[in-house]
């Protein structure tokens, strides 16, 4: 990937820190940016210790038209942007009683950022011919997620933009990845699996016992060879593909299996 430019977004931790390095062993230039700047700037001089001369960072809200307009702006001091990971995301709002605010807040960053950047960027990769474009979803955003209607829906619409950039887009030159893993050992998930708020426990939860909770650099290899075979799915969790297969093959008795889930998990 030594002529790949990328963007990259929720770039302090996690899947994006995980990506990012990935990324930058393989030769690639990389663009940090996350809204947590003490967070980012640590995770830059750790990855800029070895790579310096092929990363840059910037704090910002990717979802602000004009905060992102001034990252692919910094970007470019790379080279043309090539690659863009949507990858931030949030995990907040539980239960029917969550709040507007909260709905609010899951649409605007984990769809709406997506709008918007591909808004910015698929025009310019069209007059090129190439650009690949990364989604950041869950396996959520195929199955759905117990605890959190916020979550379930917002990256089921995820996955449903990358397909339909990938189905509008790509036999025009635009390559596009879904990343979907069920539970990775992240901040977020941990700070779920700790909360004082039963249906947010219960989201934790529910992950955990579905399936190992894997390292984000696990995730990020996952990923970057989907994204190297073309493929749209990429699934860390290779039973996230049998479970979506059950859920189109019999959607009532999925959904009594998944009520039956919900149940177990029902205390504490």
């Amino acid at each position: 990937m030594s002529n790949t430019v990328a963007v990259v977004t929720g770039a302090a931790g996690g899947i994006g820190a995980a990506v990012s390095q990935r990324l930058l062993e393989s030769g690639a230039s990389v663009m940090l940016t996350d809204v947590r700047a003490d967070a980012l700037e640590r995770t830059a001089v750790t990855l800029g210790e070895v790579h310096e001369g092929r990363l840059r960072w910037r704090p910002a809200d990717c979802a602000v038209d004009r905060d992102l307009s001034a990252v692919l702006a910094d970007a470019a001091s790379l080279g043309p942007v090539t690659m863009y990971v949507a990858n931030a995301g949030v995990f907040v709002g539980f239960g029917l009683g969550a709040a507007d605010a909260l709905w609010s807040q899951s649409w605007d960053v984990n769809v709406m950022a997506h709008v918007r950047a591909a808004r910015q960027l698929i025009p310019g990769w069209l007059e090129r011919g190439a650009g690949t474009w990364v989604t950041t979803a869950s396996a959520a955003g195929l199955l759905t997620q117990l605890g959190s209607p916020t979550y379930s829906v917002t990256k089921h619409a995820a996955v449903a933009f990358a397909e339909w950039l990938r189905v509008t887009y790509g036999d025009r030159g635009i390559a596009v990845t879904c990343l979907c893993p069920m539970g990775v050992n992240t901040q977020m998930l941990r700070d779920g699996a700790d909360s004082p708020d039963p249906a947010q426990r219960e989201a934790a939860r529910a992950v955990l016992q579905s399936a190992p909770a894997l390292e984000p650099l696990e995730v990020a290899d996952v990923l970057l060879e989907a994204v190297g075979r073309g493929e749209f799915l990429a699934l860390p969790h290779p039973e996230v593909l049998d479970f979506f297969r059950r859920k189109s093959g019999d959607y009532d008795r999925w959904l009594a299996g998944m009520q039956r889930h919900r149940r177990s998990l029902d205390g504490p």
